[in-house]
């Protein structure tokens, strides 16, 4: 469902020539015609309570809505500065909004998400007339026999989905040397902050149509850092949800340890709301668990969540690599501990980053046996039904689909064995003994802690659809270990390096949710470091 690692810093060496390329490009944009320069836009930064506000009192209706965010999508990510974060409009969005507005006068809002416009990834499935690829050419035709069960919770809720976002492709578990954002059904997704900058992934197309109020709010989805990670390059909030919180029946897999959706929002309170909705036992999901969910996740907005809360701060492996970065997260925990946080610091991990290997061997067993699953359950009419048929139809459209990079993970993959094997059971055991027992749950126990605080990560690095992300200079965060753990984890922003954004994450044990909501929304509302992207060109380096 989503596999990337935090997204790069820039280098305190940057060139003269990179300085002067970018000094340029701003140039050549100033000089394009007004028509395709960002409009202001009535609802922008405009929450799930104010659209909720603004429908009650009849200043607009779920089709109003509607039409002003489909008008601002086809403005910005088919024009102007083309996000690309959009990889399918739903043609029913307006009939849809039409029936919710006859309901909510002869019956009333069914609830907080009545008539809000958001958007999905394209990997969860619609049994409409929108399709469900991941991106890929290969799944185009292919018609799921029923919605992805958060999708039915998301209609049942009243919120009317706009369409389908773009993703990095099979939610960036094809290859290592991949550009985030790309697809080769929807292109490559910008960043509005910097637009020649990466969106991070695998959620980018969900992290970038939140950012640039394309919707009221998205979902994505995450096996490891896929909602996080694009959810801070592109100043958003972000919910990594506990494993089993969310169901992930309908949705196209890449390894049922830690895959999981969660929602994408400009505030914590809307992605409580989002969460909420989603949130409940799945038959279809065995990992889901009744009565785990809080139901109303907004009940735990306390702009006072800081105070007394005991946070711990991981320093070892995650500080020292940016001098900048290093400023923000000082900064970051100064607030919290003027909000009246105790801060225990440092609580370094000492599993950090001693399971990596074990963690890929993992995701590749579990990948061809969840997508071999997930392809059967689409029946017959699909054009493919295995992962070797999905490897064979990319070499025999390479023009469409392996024009920048390769599948050398799908090889891997379809060369494992079978979950049933020991060398399997082992590399789970120890992936997840490292990330949770020994981690996670072993310093939040041995210093009795209600969350760890690291930043998510470093701002993002230059698009390179040639050579793939930039890895050279990763800053890492805690995306891994909480992803390997199944734990929850929330990215707040923290402000910016040099115009692009960089996030604050609060991680938990299982379940802790609501604490992690509260401690995420106090931090937002004292510091208030989001604003709206303005479309650069490019990231300004002279700052």
């Amino acid at each position: 469902m989503g596999f990337d690692r935090p997204t790069v810093r820039l280098k305190p060496d940057t060139t003269y020539s990179v300085v002067v390329c970018a000094f340029i490009v701003a140039i050549c944009a100033s000089l394009l015609p007004a028509a395709q320069q960002p409009r202001t836009f009535e609802l922008e930064e405009a929450t799930i309570a104010d659209l909720q506000h603004r429908m009650d009192i009849g200043q607009d209706t779920a089709r109003s809505l509607a039409e002003k965010y489909l008008a601002r999508i086809g403005a910005l990510d088919r024009q102007g500065p083309s996000l690309h974060s959009l990889i399918e409009i739903n043609p029913d969005a307006l009939t849809i909004a039409d029936g919710l507005d006859a309901e909510r006068k002869t019956r009333g809002p069914r609830g907080p998400l009545h008539g809000i416009p958001i958007v999905i990834k394209d990997n969860m499935a619609t049994a409409d007339r929108m399709m469900t690829t991941a991106g890929s050419l290969a799944l185009v035709g292919a018609k799921p026999p029923k919605d992805a069960f958060v999708v039915t919770r998301l209609r049942s809720a009243g919120a009317v989905i706009l369409g389908k976002t773009n993703l990095s492709e099979w939610a960036n578990f094809r290859s290592s040397h991949s550009s985030s954002g790309w697809s080769a059904r929807g292109g490559q997704t910008r960043n509005p902050y910097a637009l020649d900058r990466s969106p991070s992934g695998s959620s980018s197309g969900s992290a970038v149509a939140a950012a640039a109020n394309l919707a009221a709010a998205a979902v994505g989805t995450e096996t490891s850092g896929s909602i996080v990670s694009p959810a801070q390059a592109n100043s958003i909030v972000g919910i990594k949800p506990t494993v089993g919180l969310l169901s992930r029946s309908g949705i196209i897999p890449v390894a049922r340890t830690q895959d999981t959706p969660g929602p994408m929002a400009r505030t914590v309170a809307d992605a409580a709301a989002l969460l909420g909705a989603m949130a409940g036992a799945d038959p279809d999901d065995d990992a889901t668990i009744p009565d785990k969910s809080a139901g109303n996740y907004t009940k735990f907005l306390d702009p006072n969540g800081l105070k007394g809360a005991r946070l711990g701060i991981v320093r070892k492996r995650l500080s020292g690599n940016s001098a900048e970065a290093d400023r923000l997260a000082e900064m970051a925990i100064a607030e919290m501990k003027a909000r009246g946080a105790v801060i225990v610091d440092p609580t370094d991990i000492a599993t950090l980053g001693t399971f990596d290997d074990a963690e890929l061997d993992v995701l590749l067993y579990e990948f061809k046996s969840d997508l071999n699953k997930y392809l059967a359950w689409l029946g017959p009419a699909s054009p493919v039904h295995s992962l070797g048929d999905v490897i064979a139809f990319n070499n025999a459209h390479r023009d469409e689909e392996l024009p920048y990079f390769g599948q050398e993970l799908f090889m891997m993959a379809e060369a494992m064995g079978p979950v049933t094997s020991a060398a399997y059971t082992r590399a789970r055991v120890d992936a997840w003994g490292y990330a949770g027992t020994y981690g996670i749950d072993g310093v939040m126990a041995k210093y009795q802690l209600d969350a760890l605080v690291a930043l998510t990560g470093g701002p993002a690095g230059p698009i390179d659809l040639q050579k793939g992300d930039d890895r050279s200079a990763l800053l890492p965060g805690l995306s891994g270990i909480a992803a390997v753990a199944g734990y929850p984890h929330i990215t707040v922003p923290a402000g910016y390096i040099r115009g692009l954004p960089v996030g604050i994450s609060f991680v938990g044990r299982a379940w802790s949710e609501p604490t992690l909501i509260k401690l995420a929304y106090a931090y937002e509302q004292a510091t208030r470091h989001r604003h709206p992207p303005t479309f650069a060109p490019s990231a300004n380096l002279l700052r």
